[in-house]
C-alpha cells in the first residue's frame, strides 16, 4: 500500500466544469418528465397563497435580455415562496393584439386590402401563436418554471369573454362614452393612441409670433391694433377659433415700430427682443377680464376668433395670449366647450389637411408648417419665425411624431373614478416608495382614457348602433356578445352581420325597423392586458384576487400597472395587486440603451448556448434590478467567475463528504469542536440573512452574501485548514467526522438557498446528497436554528479572526523577506496579552492548525517579546522557518519526523494514524 493511499483524498463525480449549456437541458428534460412543477404544487396545496401575476410580454420576435431579467426575477421569487410555506403557482401570459403584428404581416408581404378583415385577423392569430411558441421555449430554457402548457393569452376566447364583461360593467356604471375631443393621433399608425403609447424625443420645431387684427375691441382697443399670439405648431393656425387671456393678468397696448399690438405687460420686453422690435412704447393697459368677447380677424380665413378667458394661460413663455384650436389641444378643447367655440380639426387619418383648410387640401400637416408661415407672411401677419429644439410626443411603436387631433372616439372616464383610483394607489404596498407617488401623479393628472383604436387586430368594441345612430350598450347585448366570444372567439364580430350578433328577438327604441349596425373600432391593447385580473386572477381556480404582487419594468407605471388599477377599481372598487415591485431597464456595459442600430443588444439564447442559463440567472441576482442595470460580455465573464467559485466550493465539500452518511456519521452540535460550532453558527447567520433578503426581493444582497461566505468563511478559512483534518486524519476520526458534519450541513443548506437563483446547479449538487427529497425543488428552505452560547462563540471567534489577520500580515512580511515560502513552512512564536492568552485557552483548538503553520509556540507576555517581533494590539509575533524535516504524508515540517523507526518519513502524528489504521503501508515502506 502506498503512503498516498492512506490519505482521505476526496472523490466525487460532481464535475469541476459545469458544462451548463448541455447539462441544463438534461435537467429540464428530467423535470418535465417527472412533472416537478406539479409535484411542488401538490406539496403546497393546503398552504397560504402567494400569487405573483405575470404581466404579459408582447408576442412578437425573440426574447431579449430585458425579458430574461423580468422572467428570471419572477421565477426567483416564486421558487423561494414555493419552498417557504406558500402555494405559489405561476401562470405565464402573452399580450397578442395590436399594431406590431399587423405590421409584421405587412412586412412579410401580406396584402391586407385584398382580403376580408376576418381573414386578415386569422393570419394575425396564427402569427401570434408562432411567436408565443418561440418565446415559450426561450423562457423555459432560462429555467423558468410554470404552467407553460396552460398560459393565459389575450386572444383566447375565454380571455376575450372576460374582457367584454369588464367593458360591460364599466359601461353599466356610466364610465364609457363617445366623444369628439382631441386625443393623441398617430398618422404613421393611422390610429388613436393612449398616453401609455407615447414616448418623447427631441425635435426641431418652428416658433412663430402671429398678429390677429382686432375686429371688435369693445371700445377699449381700436381696430388698428393686433393681438399677438405665439405657437410652435403653425399647422394648427387654420384650426384657430379663439384667443385665450388670463382674467387677472395686466395686458399692454404698445406701439412697436409704428404699429399697435396687445400682449401681456410682463412679457413686453421679452417679446420685443424675440420679434426684433426697435422702438416700443406702452400707450395703455387693461385687465384680461376686460377683453372677454372681443373678436379678432383670423389671419388666413374670412372668420373671426373670439377672445376668451382661461386660467390655463401662463406667463412662462409666449405673449400671454394663447392661440386656441379646440380640435388640437386638451386645454383648448375644455375652454372651447365653455365658450361654445365648436371643434375644428381639418386633418384626416393620414395626417393630411382636408377641404376644411382651404389652400392646404391633401398637404401633410408637417409640410403645412412652411406653407402656412409663407401664407402668414404674405398676409402681413407673421411677426417672427425661428426654430428651436424641444421634447415632442412620438408613437412608441413607429417612433414617428404624433399630433393632437379631435376625432370621434370611445373613452373610459377617469374623472368619475379618479378619487377611488388615487385612494387605491395609496393602499398598495410599493417596494420602491417613490412608485406610489409616480403612479399617483399619473392618475391625478391624466385625462379620460381613449379606448378605441382604428385597427383590425384586436378585441372589437361590443357596441351596436340604432337607425338613428344612437349607441347601444346594454347588459343584455354585452352578455350575449361575451358568450359568443367565449364560444367562437372575437373574430365572429367580423364574420357576422350586426343582427346575427344581437340576442334573438332584440328590439330597441332607436331602431323601429329593427335595423342595426356595429362598431368597427377595436379596444386599446392596454384594455386587453388591463383586464387580466378578471380573465386570469378571477378566472382560474388556483389563483386569487387581488394578486399579492405585480412585478414589471418601470415603464409599466404608465402601462400595465395603470390600466390594471383603472379597470379593477372601476368594476371591483379595489386595486388588483397588493404589492408592486418595478425594475429598471437593461443597459449595455457603458450604460447606453440597447438598440439594434447601435449593435449593442444581447440575446439570451446566445448566452445560454455559450455559458448556460444559470449564468444569466446569477447575473440577474447580482444587479440591483430596482434601478437600471448593465450587462455585457465582460460583466457576464465576471459573474461566471463567481459561479466557478461557488461551484468549486460545493465540489470540494461534496468530494470530502463522499464517505459521510448523515444518519450514521453526524456529530451532534454539542459534541462538535468550538471551530465547527462557529462555522455552523456562521452558516445559520447566512441562512437568516439570505432568507430576509429573499423576503425583501434584494437579490443582489443574496449574491454578495453567498459569494462572501464561499470566499471568506469557507475558502479562506474553514476549508483552508480543513485539508489538514479531512485528508490526514483516519477515516472515522472524530475531528474528521466533525468537519464532515459541518461540510454536509453547508452543502444541504447552500443547495436550498441557491435553488431559486441557480436551479440547475442546485439540482446537480442535490443529486450527490443523501436527502429524502428526490429534487431540491421539493425541499423546504432551511430553518434558522437556535444554538447554545451563540453570541459567546461569535465574539470569541470574531476576536480570533482579528488575531488571524495580524498573523497573516506577519507571515506575508516573512514571505517578502524570503524567510518562508508557504505558511506551512513557518514557525510562529506568539507573545499574547493576558486577554489573548485567555482567548486561546477558551478556543480549545489547535491554533497552529487553524493558522496553517508547521510549528506554533505561545511564549511569554507581549511585553517580553524581542525587538524583532512584529507588534500588534493583542500580541507580538515572531516568524521564522520551521525546524525539522517535511513529513511525507501531511507535508508539515516537524522535528519529530522519523521518531517512529518503522515510519522514517512521517511525523509522529502521521505515524500514529498510519500505524493504527494502515499498518500495511508501513510494512510496504520498510520492505
Amino acid at each position: 500500500m502506498k503512503m498516498k493511499e492512506t490519505l482521505q483524498l476526496g472523490k466525487t463525480s460532481f464535475p469541476m466544469r459545469g458544462n451548463l449549456p448541455v447539462r441544463e437541458m438534461e435537467w429540464q428534460k428530467d423535470w418535465a418528465e417527472a412533472d416537478v412543477y406539479e409535484q411542488r404544487q401538490k406539496l403546497n396545496e393546503t398552504k397560504p397563497t402567494f400569487i405573483l401575476h405575470d404581466g404579459p410580454p408582447y408576442a412578437n420576435g425573440n426574447i431579449h435580455i430585458g425579458h430574461a431579467l423580468n422572467k428570471i426575477s419572477k421565477d426567483i421569487i416564486i421558487r423561494y415562496k414555493s419552498m417557504s410555506g406558500f402555494r405559489s403557482p405561476y401562470v405565464p401570459g402573452w399580450d397578442t393584439h395590436g399594431l406590431p403584428i399587423e405590421q409584421a404581416l405587412t412586412n412579410k408581404g401580406v396584402k391586407r386590402k385584398e382580403m376580408s378583415v376576418a381573414e386578415f385577423r386569422k393570419l394575425c392569430e396564427q402569427y401570434a401563436w408562432e411567436q408565443i411558441n418561440k418565446q415559450r421555449e426561450d423562457f423555459k430554457r432560462l429555467g423558468v418554471a410554470g404552467e407553460w402548457d396552460h398560459p393565459y393569452v389575450t386572444l383566447t376566447p375565454d380571455y376575450e369573454e372576460a374582457q367584454i364583461r369588464v367593458f360591460g360593467k364599466m359601461a353599466e356604471k356610466g364610465y364609457i362614452y363617445k366623444g369628439l375631443k382631441p386625443i393623441y393621433w398617430s398618422p404613421s399608425s393611422e390610429s388613436a393612441l393612449a398616453e401609455a403609447e407615447i414616448e418623447y424625443k427631441d425635435v426641431k420645431s418652428p416658433s412663430i409670433y402671429v398678429a390677429f387684427k382686432i375686429v371688435d375691441g369693445k371700445g377699449l382697443i381700436d381696430e388698428a391694433t393686433s393681438l399677438v399670439i405665439w405657437t410652435t405648431t403653425p399647422w394648427t393656425i387654420p384650426s384657430n377659433l379663439g384667443i385665450a387671456v388670463h382674467p387677472e393678468y395686466e395686458y399692454a397696448v404698445v406701439v412697436a415700430d409704428g404699429k399697435k399690438y396687445v400682449l401681456a405687460k410682463e412679457l413686453v420686453e421679452t417679446v420685443a427682443e424675440e420679434i426684433g422690435w426697435k422702438q416700443v412704447e406702452v400707450i395703455s393697459e387693461l385687465k384680461g377680464k376686460d377683453m372677454e368677447f372681443m373678436t379678432a380677424q383670423h389671419p388666413l380665413y374670412d372668420r373671426t376668433s373670439l377672445v376668451i378667458l382661461g386660467d390655463h394661460v401662463t406667463l412662462d413663455a409666449g405673449t400671454g395670449l394663447v392661440h386656441t384650436a379646440p380640435g388640437h389641444g386638451d386645454d383648448d378643447y375644455i375652454i372651447g366647450q365653455k365658450y361654445n367655440l365648436g371643434v375644428l380639426s381639418p386633418i384626416d387619418d393620414r395626417g393630411c389637411f382636408t377641404d376644411e383648410a382651404p389652400g392646404l387640401e391633401g398637404v401633410f400637416y408637417d409640410k403645412g408648417n412652411k406653407i402656412i408661415t409663407d401664407m402668414l407672411e404674405e398676409k402681413g401677419a407673421l411677426l417672427s419665425l425661428s426654430f428651436f429644439m424641444h421634447s415632442y410626443p412620438h408613437d412608441w411603436r413607429t417612433k414617428k411624431p404624433v399630433i393632437f387631433r379631435a376625432t370621434p372616439q370611445w373613452f373610459a372616464s377617469i374623472d368619475k373614478v379618479r378619487e377611488d383610483i388615487l385612494n387605491a394607489v395609496e393602499g398598495v404596498e410599493w417596494v420602491q416608495k417613490w412608485g406610489m407617488q409616480r403612479l399617483y401623479n399619473m392618475v391625478r393628472d391624466r385625462g379620460d382614457w381613449v379606448i378605441s383604436r382604428q385597427r383590425a387586430w384586436g378585441v372589437p368594441l361590443p357596441i351596436f348602433y340604432g337607425e338613428n345612430g344612437e349607441p347601444i350598450i346594454t347588459p343584455e347585448t354585452i352578455d350575449h356578445v361575451a358568450k359568443l366570444f367565449g364560444e367562437y372567439g372575437s373574430n365572429i364580430w367580423f364574420e357576422r352581420e350586426a343582427k346575427d350578433l344581437l340576442p334573438k328577438g332584440f328590439v330597441h327604441p332607436s331602431s323601429p325597423n329593427n335595423s342595426f349596425t356595429k362598431e368597427t373600432d377595436i379596444m386599446d391593447v392596454w384594455f386587453d392586458s388591463g383586464s387580466s385580473h378578471e380573465a386570469v386572477l378571477k378566472g382560474r381556480a388556483n389563483l386569487s384576487f387581488p394578486a399579492d404582487m405585480y412585478l414589471e419594468g418601470s415603464d409599466q407605471y404608465r402601462g400595465w400597472f395603470n390600466s390594471s388599477i383603472t379597470t379593477s377599481v372601476a368594476i371591483n372598487g379595489v386595486a388588483p395587486y397588493k404589492t408592486v415591485l418595478s425594475q429598471g431597464m437593461v443597459l449595455d456595459g457603458e450604460g447606453r440603451k440597447m438598440s439594434k442600430s447601435i449593435g449593442n443588444t444581447m440575446s439570451p439564447d446566445k448566452v445560454t448556448k455559450q455559458m448556460g442559463a444559470d449564468i444569466i440567472r446569477l447575473w440577474v441576482s447580482s444587479v440591483d434590478t430596482q434601478a437600471d442595470v448593465r450587462v455585457s460580455d465582460d460583466i457576464l465573464k465576471q459573474v461566471s467567475e463567481v459561479y466557478r467559485k461557488i461551484r468549486n466550493t460545493m465540489r470540494f465539500l461534496l468530494a470530502n463528504t463522499s464517505d459521510f452518511q448523515p444518519a450514521e456519521h453526524t456529530v451532534e452540535f454539542s459534541d462538535l469542536r468550538s471551530v465547527d460550532k462557529y462555522m455552523l453558527i456562521r452558516l445559520n447567520q447566512l441562512v437568516e440573512k439570505v432568507e430576509k433578503n429573499y423576503d425583501k426581493y434584494e437579490f443582489s444582497a443574496i449574491y454578495q452574501l453567498i459569494n462572501n461566505f464561499c470566499t471568506v468563511d469557507l475558502s479562506q478559512f474553514y476549508l483552508d485548514f480543513a485539508k489538514d483534518v479531512v485528508y490526514i486524519e483516519a477515516e472515522d476520526a472524530y475531528e474528521r467526522r466533525a468537519m464532515q458534519t459541518v461540510f454536509y450541513e453547508v452543502v444541504v443548506k447552500m443547495a436550498k438557498l441557491l435553488t431559486p437563483i441557480l436551479p440547475h446547479t442546485a439540482e446537480e449538487i442535490w443529486a450527490h446528497l443523501s436527502e429524502e427529497e428526490v429534487y431540491v425543488q421539493l425541499a423546504e428552505m432551511p430553518q434558522v436554528e437556535e444554538y447554545e452560547n451563540e453570541s459567546e462563540l461569535l465574539d470569541m471567534w470574531g476576536a480570533f479572526m482579528d488575531i488571524r489577520q495580524d498573523v497573516q500580515k506577519a507571515l506575508e512580511e516573512a514571505r517578502n523577506e524570503k524567510k518562508i515560502g508557504k505558511s506551512f513552512e513557518a514557525k510562529l512564536t506568539l507573545y499574547p496579552t493576558e486577554q489573548t492568552k485567555d482567548l486561546f485557552v477558551s478556543l480549545n483548538s489547535n491554533i497552529g492548525q487553524l493558522l496553517i503553520v508547521s510549528e506554533l509556540e505561545i511564549a511569554g507576555d507581549k511585553k517580553e517579546a524581542p525587538e524583532t517581533a512584529l507588534q500588534f494590539d493583542s500580541l507580538a509575533i515572531v516568524v521564522e522557518h520551521a525546524h525539522g524535516e517535511t513529513c511525507e504524508r501531511c507535508r508539515a515540517i516537524k522535528e519529530d519526523v522519523g521518531v517512529n523507526k518503522s515510519a522514517p518519513t512521517l511525523c509522529a502524528r502521521c505515524a500514529a494514524i498510519v500505524s493504527e489504521n494502515y499498518p500495511e503501508a508501513l510494512v510496504t515502506e520498510t520492505d
